[in-house]
């Protein structure tokens, strides 16, 4: 990541979209305050057809929050249909296969 974390207040945004790219839900993660590598240890669940969850995309944006209006989007990922590397597919996949177990990775950001 191009700009240093610290002192900024971020959060990540999640956002599911259809095989259309239509928004079908999104949500967010509560805020990070002054943290130079946040942690977001929180669980969000999307209701979607197991036969959907190949031509949906899920993406993630992380944000810094400057001031009560003002944001500025830090950097994005996206996992699924549209993911946005082969990382990402891969997780996607994982995921996928995963019988409801937990799949953790680390990914890094595009530049918005």
């Amino acid at each position: 990541m191009a700009q240093s974390l610290c002192s900024q207040d971020t959060y990540v945004k999640l956002t599911l979209l259809n095989s259309m790219g239509q928004e079908m839900s999104k949500c967010k993660t509560s805020i990070r305050r002054g943290q130079p590598n946040p942690l977001y240890k929180e669980t969000f669940i999307f209701q979607v057809a197991l036969f959907q969850l190949s031509d949906v995309t899920l993406i993630l944006s992380v944000y810094n929050k400057r001031s009560m209006k003002r944001k500025e989007m830090i950097g994005w990922i996206s996992l699924g249909l549209n993911s946005s590397g082969d990382e990402e597919l891969n997780h996607w996949t994982e995921m996928k296969e995963s019988k409801g177990q937990q799949v953790c990775r680390w990914h890094t950001l595009l530049e918005s």
